[in-house]
């Protein structure tokens, strides 16, 4: 570890070694027939689903999207991002 003159340890090796560190938790994984998967592949998958449900709803209520292209990705990656927020914080 760096020390400065008074022979304390300095800032930055302290929050170099804090950034080190950060990384040594474990991810969160599912196990599934024997096979470990991360959260946010099964985050990503359940956000398939619930685009490809909408999609299904929309297309029975006989909306038109003006650019599906752009909006059933856009969907897919927003509800990703808030099942894995509400889930896993």
């Amino acid at each position: 570890m760096m020390t400065n003159s008074l022979g304390r340890p300095s800032t930055l090796g302290s929050m170099l070694a804090l950034t080190v560190c950060t990384g040594c938790g474990r991810a969160p994984s599912f196990e599934i027939l024997g096979s470990f998967f991360p959260a946010w592949f099964v985050c990503l998958a359940l956000g398939l689903a619930l685009t490809a449900f909408g999609h299904w709803i929309l297309s029975r209520v006989h909306v038109a999207l003006a650019v599906p292209m752009l909006t059933y990705p856009s969907l897919t990656a927003l509800l990703t991002f808030a099942l894995w927020l509400t889930l896993f914080r």
